[in-house]
């Protein structure tokens, strides 16, 4: 198949624009009156904090491409400097879009429902700043940590991504600093009428609450919520004894954090992480988030301090990061607007007596989160570590909860004499350091701890136990489409299955002999692995489509994932559309692909459901001339999932099984709540509603995982 006519420049999405879109359709379901109040508070919060991640990640690392005079273009034919330029304009847009959210809609909600936001210190009733003034000095002053710049002390270093109030200030004439200061001048020197104004700051303490509680109203009921800041603003002369403070602002940086680091010079891959961690902290400056009102002189010394220009300044008309909605979300008294919470239903094949090997030994067991539990993924790995037949445990693990049951597990099995291999990824991002303490743990414990491929992250979620039974030794493995992780599990879609099946098994072996150090093997079972081969075996079944399309024969793809950005993958694509293959695609977040071209992608559709819960299963169907062929897996169709990290992709074969995974997509498909179609020239609306039944897909699979339990 020859895709070199289908990758012109003019045929793809910028990746970091389409990023951008994915943070407007989060943003617009907070805009969504249908939607309890509390959970569109949950949706700002989320586009704040995906926001500063990208600008941590994305923009930082354009940034660096531009330092290095790095001019080579992406897919869709835009430079660095062009990249920059169309993420300031969008990302500019996108915050006034969430400040008028947050100030025209959420703030007057919350008020009428009870809660009220003092965004302005000024605005405290008498009690209250008597309250207010108590709260700052038993609970905050002595936290604080003034600083002031002068001749003697210089700026001082403002950490990555914290809130901090900047302020001019002026000596007193009376103060002791001043006087100490007139000493020094020459005698016959005239003392300026007028001080020279001085730059301070204090960092607002993560540690402490964002957001106080002020005493209820007796009379109205009505409940009080007054942000740190503006209490530390208010008090902020009793940190500056010396000084008239002239002006105070909040101010915020977010700094480059992505991480840079040679593993082949790196003799110990632990030790150079945590110290790379360190300078996170200290990166180069990519954005200054202010107050809008903040006093000229006092933003004049912060870009001149951070070398901001005007494309990296966001002038932000409320407050600062806000990621404390979700904190917020969690107050009591408040149920009746919010979704009620839902506890993941049993898994039907598991509602039993038996244990779980002895159920697994049945047929392989599908698992759908967060929709059915993730107990059973969990008691495969505790039931596992306590059963004197288990000989070993092996696992890859990416990102973990911050109480993991699973670590717990493993270290009990290592210490219960069973043989334990865990790959921990020390680059998964952001997660770095818990990763760390789990595999320090885990190696004092006595498990056999793997930090991954040189060059390679491992993103696969498979577990592999080793039993003896009776007919000899049989492997248990579980594949996934998410990671180990059973609080995120509560909140992702996901996927995964546990089998028995022994060619499964064999594989399993060899992908952990792969990631321990042997050589992989010469043919492969059942199991796609990237970067071997994955990638080509995606191609392949691309073109069987394409060929039987060409033919007249019945051609189909349908794909859910979270991104789409490879530029072989989407050019493959548009040759099987060209060929008349329908093409369905459920994709989350970035898509790089346009729909609509003209004998291109005129059979491509594009959808993404942004719903109560992240979407985040890998999920790719073939019709392949009625052989139908079913994948779940790890990977992305991105160019980091299929070139750059270790990836599993897994078949499902069982018909019972590939039944339910064909009505899980139908569902998708059929969306008509929660789905937003992908128009040709890159935007997304919500499904046309008319002439078609109610459908979030979610909520439905919600009710029927609820029903399936008891029945």
């Amino acid at each position: 198949m020859d895709i070199a006519p289908y990758k012109k420049p003019e045929y793809f999405r910028n990746r970091e624009l389409s990023w951008v879109s994915f943070d407007e359709r989060v943003l617009n379901e907070a805009r969504d009156k249908s939607i309890p109040l509390f959970e569109r508070l949950k949706f700002i919060s989320i586009t704040s904090s995906n926001l500063d991640e990208f600008y941590m990640v994305r923009v930082a690392s354009l940034k660096d491409q531009v330092h290095a005079n790095y001019t080579k273009k992406d897919l869709s034919g835009m430079d660095a400097k062009e990249q920059l330029a169309g993420i300031s304009k969008r990302t500019h847009e996108l915050v006034q879009l969430q400040y008028n959210t947050y100030n025209r809609s959420a703030v007057p909600s919350l008020e009428h429902v009870g809660l009220t936001i003092i965004s302005e210190h000024e605005k405290l009733t008498k009690e209250q700043a008597e309250y207010v003034d108590s709260y700052f000095e038993e609970n905050i002053y002595p936290v604080l940590t003034p600083m002031a710049m002068d001749s003697a002390r210089p700026f001082p270093l403002i950490r990555n991504k914290t809130l901090n109030i900047g302020a001019l200030v002026q000596k007193k004439e009376d103060s002791l600093l001043s006087r100490a200061e007139d000493k020094k001048e020459k005698k016959g020197k005239e003392k300026e009428k007028e001080k020279e104004l001085e730059f301070a700051t204090v960092q607002v303490p993560s540690v402490l609450p964002r957001f106080i509680l002020l005493p209820q109203d007796e009379k109205t009921g009505q409940r009080y919520v007054i942000l740190l800041e503006e209490i530390i603003e208010r008090n902020i002369g009793k940190l500056f004894l010396s000084y008239d403070v002239v002006c105070a602002h909040p101010y915020r940086v977010m700094r480059n954090a992505d991480l840079s680091i040679d593993e082949d010079e790196a003799s110990d891959l632990l030790k150079e992480i945590q110290k790379q961690l360190k300078k996170r902290q200290w990166g180069e400056v990519i954005r200054l988030e202010v107050e809008d009102k903040m006093d000229k002189r006092l933003l004049k010394m912060l870009e001149k301090e951070f070398d901001i220009d005007e494309d990296d300044l966001f002038r932000i008309p409320g407050p600062l990061d806000l990621t404390f909605l979700m904190k917020m979300y969690g107050l009591d008294g408040f149920d009746e607007y919010k979704i009620p919470k839902y506890i993941p239903a049993a898994v039907p094949a598991l509602m039993n007596e038996d244990d779980i090997f002895t159920n697994i030994r049945k047929g392989d067991i599908l698992l759908h989160h967060p929709y059915m539990t993730f107990d059973p993924v969990v008691q495969f790995v505790q039931q596992a570590a306590k059963d004197p037949d288990v000989l070993a445990i092996k696992q890859t693990l990416y990102r973990v909860s911050g109480n993991s049951p699973i670590i717990a597990a493993l270290a009990q099995a290592a210490e219960n004499g069973k043989q334990v291999s865990v790959l921990v990824e020390l680059k998964a991002r952001f997660d770095e350091e818990n990763n760390i303490v789990w595999a320090k743990m885990l190696e004092k414990a006595g498990c056999h701890v793997i930090y991954g491929v040189i060059g390679l992250k491992t993103h696969s979620k498979i577990t592999l136990v080793v039993r003896r039974e009776e007919n000899g030794i049989r492997r248990y493995v579980h594949l996934g489409t998410g990671n180990y992780n059973d609080s995120t599990a509560k909140l992702y879609t996901d996927c995964g299955i546990l089998t028995c099946s022994a060619r499964i098994g064999e594989d399993a072996t060899a992908v952990f002999n792969m990631l321990s150090g042997y050589s992989e093997p010469r043919t492969w079972n059942k199991l796609v692995v990237a970067p071997l081969w994955m990638r080509d075996r995606f191609l392949h079944l691309i073109e069987i489509e394409r060929k039987n399309a060409l033919e007249g024969r019945k051609a189909r793809i349908v794909a859910k994932m979270n991104s789409l950005c490879d530029r072989g993958i989407i050019a493959a694509l548009y040759a099987a559309s060209a060929a008349g293959v329908k093409i369905d695609l459920i994709v989350r977040g970035i898509c790089c692909l346009k729909v609509g071209i003209p004998g291109i992608s005129e059979n491509i559709t594009v959808r993404s459901i942004v719903g109560n819960f992240l979407e985040h299963s890998r999920i790719f169907y073939f019709y392949s001339d009625g052989n139908e062929e079913v994948f779940m897996g790890s990977a992305d169709w991105m160019p980091r999932n299929l070139d750059k990290r270790v990836e599993i992709l897994f078949p499902v074969e069982d018909p019972i099984l590939q039944e339910e995974i064909y009505h899980i997509l139908h569902i998708q498909l059929s969306d008509t709540k929660k789905a937003h179609l992908l128009m040709p020239d890159g935007h997304y609306v919500k499904v046309d509603q008319r002439g078609k039944t109610p459908l979030n897909s979610q909520l439905y699979f919600c009710e029927e995982a609820m029903a399936n339990a008891k029945k």
